[in-house]
């Protein structure tokens, strides 16, 4: 009896898919990644005017909007991971998109500070199905040598979600309320969590890989080959700490633009907006142009080129948060706002390529798990009290706020650290996710 461990070559034949299918896959799940990030940045906008109206301090905010999806976001995320790693990724992501953004509207109808905490509870429930669940279903259909690419691909959601949390959010609340705008928000992904239960199918796992595992590991197990794949350890702790400084700060930008610059949430989304979406959309392609390029078949040439790229852009948001002039600002952006987009899709490739076939699905969560403990929990809560205490007895203020932001702003240069020392090991321990069998 063949054992079920053998080595075997990747299937071409009984499970063949389209080019065509495989993209509208990455297109599906860009879509899934899109809707998620506009919701969580959405309340990131309307943050100040929920803060004025509910008479909040920036304490009290922070956990409010960011604190209260990350806190069962970040947790639920491994045992719907485990459960993604056994049984169809497709039903799951559909669920929980459908889940998130039924509370997403909640959000909108909620009358009080406890009605609009368990809304956005819920939506972080939902939410921990979404991106290890299709980060696992593209590793099945993208054989490795593709997988970087369109991850990437997939990775585009977040400038386009942002792009939709920014200016289109703040436009709906400046014009309609933030109420309506959550409403509104809803609504779409109800529809493509239908569509994906209708048009996607459900590949086997590791079809696509050399090396054949039939049996989930366990999770402890998975934990022992993570921390024994330095490089992998070091790339997620550098994707971490980015998410710590860059969207940290970016959380609580479009209040610091509202009280530095007297703009309203419609004025502050739009200068925003098409930062995410033109400066992070071409950063997201332009990486990936620039990393498909022979120079860069070496990982480790990938990993040192993000590190140095985030260190540059920490001194970038050292200028954003302590100069006065708006204009300044605005062009800064455009420097600062695309290095929250590079390291996104690359490190998910080659993580998934650092990991075993049956071990991505709690890769993608342990990283998610990490990295949202550090923007959505640590970060914005942090600048909050920062900036209650700078504000001693006084209502938060612009300075207050600008102060907290500062101190977050030199993590950048850890995360540069982490980038460079994962090339160290990277080579072998992608050698070895590829040769050792699971059980």
């Amino acid at each position: 009896m063949e054992s079920a461990l053998m080595p075997r070559e990747p299937d071409t034949d009984s499970e063949a898919v389209t080019l065509a299918q495989r993209w509208y896959v990455a297109v599906m799940m860009c879509l899934v990644y899109t809707l998620s990030i506009s919701d969580r940045y959405s309340i990131s906008t309307v943050m100040e005017p929920i803060r004025r109206q509910l008479h909040l301090s920036d304490a009290n905010a922070a956990f409010l909007t960011g604190v209260s999806l990350a806190l069962f976001y970040v947790f639920f995320g491994f045992p719907l991971s485990w459960l993604i790693d056994r049984y169809s990724r497709r039903n799951i992501i559909g669920a929980s998109l459908i889940a998130w953004s039924v509370l997403t509207t909640a959000t909108g109808v909620a009358r009080s500070y406890g009605q609009l905490l368990w809304a956005r509870i819920g939506v972080g429930v939902g939410e921990a199905g979404g991106t290890p669940g299709a980060n696992s279903l593209l590793s099945d259909y993208f054989p490795a040598s593709r997988r970087p690419m369109a991850l990437q691909v997939f990775a585009l959601g977040a400038p386009i979600g942002a792009w939709v949390g920014s200016q289109i959010a703040g436009e709906l609340a400046y014009r309609f309320g933030w109420r309506t705008m959550f409403l509104l928000l809803g609504i779409p992904g109800v529809i493509a969590g239908v569509l994906i239960f209708l048009t996607i199918r459900e590949p086997r796992r590791g079809r696509l890989d050399a090396q054949a595992h039939e049996s989930t590991p366990p999770f402890l197990e998975t934990l022992r080959f993570l921390w024994s794949q330095r490089s992998a350890v070091h790339l997620m702790v550098a994707g971490a700490i980015t998410a710590l400084w860059g969207w940290g700060l970016m959380w609580w930008t479009p209040a610091f633009l509202m009280r530095a610059y007297s703009l309203n949430v419609g004025q502050a989304g739009a200068i925003l907006g098409p930062v995410h979406l033109i400066g992070g959309s071409a950063a997201m392609i332009g990486s990936s142009w620039l990393l498909s390029r022979p120079g860069f078949v070496d990982p480790r040439r990938i990993v040192r080129w993000l590190g140095g790229y985030i260190g540059f852009a920490t001194v970038v948001t050292a200028v954003i948060y302590s100069t006065s002039s708006l204009t300044l600002t605005r062009w800064l952006f455009w420097l600062y706002i695309p290095a929250l987009y590079v390291y996104i899709g690359s490190s998910f490739g080659i993580l998934n390529n650092l990991a075993m076939p049956k071990m991505r699905a709690m890769y993608c969560a342990i990283t998610l798990f990490i990295a949202n403990v550090c923007n959505l929990i640590i970060a914005p809560q942090a600048i909050g009290l920062l900036s209650d205490w700078f504000a001693r007895h006084d209502e938060p203020s612009a300075m207050s706020l600008r102060l907290a932001m500062l101190c977050l702003v030199p993590t950048g240069f850890w995360a540069s650290w982490h980038f460079y020392r994962s090339a160290r090991g990277l080579i072998e321990d992608e050698r070895r996710a590829k040769s050792v069998p699971a059980g």
